[in-house]
């Protein structure tokens, strides 16, 4: 489960391994989505400069340049990583390791989201490579924000929306670019250049041809209409009869998180991930890496973990998958930390695919300190929570909480990233052994930085009262908010007994409420008394500045990320709207919140913040139960009443208010790169440092990470 900033509150993300959370923090209301992009307008002038890099300080450094390129409708951060020249050599060689078996998996997350995905990949990596013609061209540099979004996406679907996006240079530009470069460097195999063309005219230029990568519309084929790789030559149904002879009561596996569904020979079968299985050459690099990273892991605890993990990835066995997680969870005390494997499962419509992604960390020790003041009252939370008593667990197991450090992420963790993680996702692990929860502090350092000067909130805050309160506890608000979600929102509640898993009970909608669910703990509990007793918030002008933001946000802001036209579809986005609408409709009685208008703007006003904490603890309670009854249809009602719908009138307000500006809706990071330092064959040291070009790493990336065939 992750956490995301999003421009919406005004976007990011995860460290649970099924749900990240995208809170919104205050900085993207200010935010992700609404980062501060004057440093770099949108252009791809810079997209050829050389690459530079700065070996990093212990410490932040202050003059660091946190904006890299900026493109289409993204923003390219990058962000720095205190703390890592202080780990020993052993430490450092750990993640050093572990940043190569994190990469080495990049190939996956594109054949996971289209069965073309690799093949386009190393076509524009060829052209933008070896091209050799005019490169400032009006559509050299349309090629070139197309080369962008794709990698920022990774595969041409845009990553928050699902959308198929076309180049918007014309396909006789293309196809002249290509056969311009090197085309011996082309994935054509035996095909002339003549036929590769004809072959992809229509994977990239057709809109018909796999319009989106997840389809969550009601009353459809969501498995057929959905363009990711999960599923081939198979309908909903058949997948859904397939796993029902599954058991999925009590302590079972996630059963189908790492596989594909196919027909052979007219039977429903899977093609798991695994060594020797579909992904194997890729997976047989990270399996060697892992092996690595054990032989210098910090304790016993890790070890174990990781060669559980090692384990899985040889066998593909998801029971020891859950074994490894409860290894993962127990293994408290190390600095250095991983989440590596099949976890997500936002990209599948029916919430039984894991994507690849790998997030590497170190934890940071000052950080920690507010969000596990939160966990060590875990049992509070769970015992005052406003849902029904059978659906509280009597016994909140171990929930381990940190403000973590961001090495490298990648998969669907990059470029675009949560803020806030807890994993892992199953449930009934989560119920026995804990879970740990996570903040990613350096991460939301950047966002910060990049989104000082956004003017969101002088746009759309009501008035000046609401504006000086969000501007001065925003920040913190977020931040708890994004904590508790992660903390104890995921860890709170329980399914009851012989209901199933909500991949099987609420289907297309679980991912939505469970985010939802999680949300409204923050939101309930952001307004207690018991957060300032145990010393993390001030006052409860903190919680009444999350309470402006969220509503804002639900109700308007997040709306920014929308074409006219289009409806909300992303689980997250469809979460926040649903409770911020849910509470302004109940709310209308005693006007809790309202629309007011002002020099012919709509802002969003909170009149009575204390009666909008009980319209949350009503509906959490709600939201509760249909978890732990698996009640479809009540959750179904509250997404497509509450969450889909748009009112095109108040969005075109907003998009062009918005537009005035100057923001770039979406926001994602270079990564970082680790380098080993050699004497012989033995590394002596690891030095950090922070390449400039997003263009540059991922054209690195195609080249030293490319471990898959086009066809899998």
């Amino acid at each position: 489960m992750r956490t995301f900033n999003l421009i919406s509150k005004c976007q990011p993300m995860k460290f649970n391994i099924n749900h990240k959370k995208w809170a919104v923090p205050f900085m993207l209301l200010m935010g992700t989505q609404m980062l501060n992009t004057s440093c770099h307008n949108s252009t791809t002038q810079q997209t050829t400069t050389t690459d530079t890099t700065k070996v990093v300080a212990d410490g932040y450094d202050s003059t660091f340049k946190v904006e890299a390129e900026a493109f289409a409708d993204l923003q390219l951060l990058r962000y720095q990583v205190p703390g890592f020249n202080s780990l020993s050599l052993q430490q450092k060689k750990l993640a050093y390791y572990l940043y190569q078996a994190a990469l080495s998996g990049r190939d996956i997350i594109y054949d996971q989201k289209s069965k073309y995905g690799i093949l386009l990949r190393k076509t524009i990596e060829t052209v933008y490579g070896t091209y050799k013609g005019d490169k400032n061209s009006d559509n050299w540099k349309k090629f070139e924000v197309y080369c962008g979004r794709f990698w920022f996406s990774n595969g041409n679907h845009h990553h928050y929306s699902n959308e198929k996006f076309l180049p918007e240079c014309p396909y006789e530009y293309f196809a002249e670019i290509v056969k311009n470069s090197d085309t011996t460097q082309l994935p054509k195999g035996a095909q002339s250049v003549d036929a590769f063309l004809a072959t992809i005219k229509p994977i990239i230029y057709d809109p018909k041809v796999e319009p989106k990568v997840v389809d969550q519309r009601p009353n459809i084929d969501n498995v057929a209409n959905s363009s990711n790789n999960f599923y081939e030559g198979v309908t909903q149904k058949e997948v859904e009869a397939f796993y029902s002879k599954f058991d999925t009561k009590g302590n079972a596996p996630s059963w189908g998180l790492n596989s594909k569904v196919v027909k052979v020979n007219g039977q429903v079968t899977e093609k798991v991930w695994k060594s020797g299985g579909m992904y194997g050459a890729a997976i047989d690099q990270i399996i060697g890496w892992l092996q690595k990273a054990a032989d210098v892991a910090e304790d016993t605890a890790q070890k174990q973990a990781l060669m559980l993990m090692v384990d899985f990835y040889k066998t593909g066995d998801l029971k020891t998958w859950d074994n490894y997680n409860i290894a993962w969870v127990s293994d408290t005390k190390s600095r250095v930390d991983v989440v590596n494997g099949f976890i997500e499962v936002y990209l599948d419509a029916i919430g039984k695919k894991g994507s690849f992604e790998s997030t590497l960390s170190i934890k940071d020790l000052e950080e920690t300190k507010r969000i596990e003041a939160i966990a060590n009252q875990a049992q509070w939370f769970e015992d005052n929570s406003p849902i029904m008593p059978a659906h509280k667990k009597k016994s909140v197991k171990g929930i381990t909480a940190k403000a973590i450090t961001v090495i490298v992420e990648s998969g669907d963790a990059a470029p675009s990233t949560p803020i806030g993680i807890n994993l892992p996702n199953a449930d009934w692990v989560r119920k026995e052994h804990g879970s740990k929860s996570v903040s990613l502090s350096n991460i939301i350092h950047s966002y910060n930085v990049s989104s000082a000067k956004s003017g969101m909130l002088d746009e759309f805050a009501v008035n000046d009262t609401v504006l000086q309160r969000m501007k001065k506890y925003g920040a913190l608000a977020s931040d708890l908010h994004t904590d508790m979600h992660e903390c104890i929102g995921h860890a709170s509640g329980q399914i009851n007994p012989g209901v199933e898993t909500t991949d099987k009970t609420l289907k297309n909608y679980a991912s939505t409420l469970e985010e939802a669910r999680a949300d409204l703990v923050g939101l309930y509990f952001i307004m207690d008394q018991k957060l300032i007793d145990i010393g993390v918030m001030p006052s409860m002008d903190v919680a009444k500045a999350e309470y402006d933001s969220y509503m804002m946000n639900g109700l308007m802001t997040q709306l920014t990320r929308l074409k006219p036209g289009e409806q909300l579809e992303e689980a997250h986005m469809r979460n926040r709207q649903t409770i911020a609408r849910w509470a302004y409709e109940h709310g209308k009685k005693d006007n809790v919140v309202e629309f007011v208008k002002k020099n012919g703007k709509t802002y969003v006003q909170v009149n009575d913040y204390n009666k909008l904490r009980t319209l949350f603890g009503e509906l959490l309670k709600e939201m509760q139960r249909i978890k732990s009854e698996g009640d479809y249809n009540a959750g179904k009602d509250l997404v497509e009443n509450y969450g889909v719908k748009v009112e095109p009138v108040l969005h075109k307000e907003i998009l062009e208010r918005f537009a005035k500006l100057g923001i770039k809706p979406y926001k994602g990071f270079v990564q970082p790169k680790l380098e080993a330092v050699m004497n012989g064959n033995d590394i002596t040291d690891v030095k950090v440092t922070y390449p400039e070009s997003f263009y540059s790493q991922m054209m690195e990336y195609g080249k030293k990470y490319a471990f898959l065939p086009t066809v899998n």
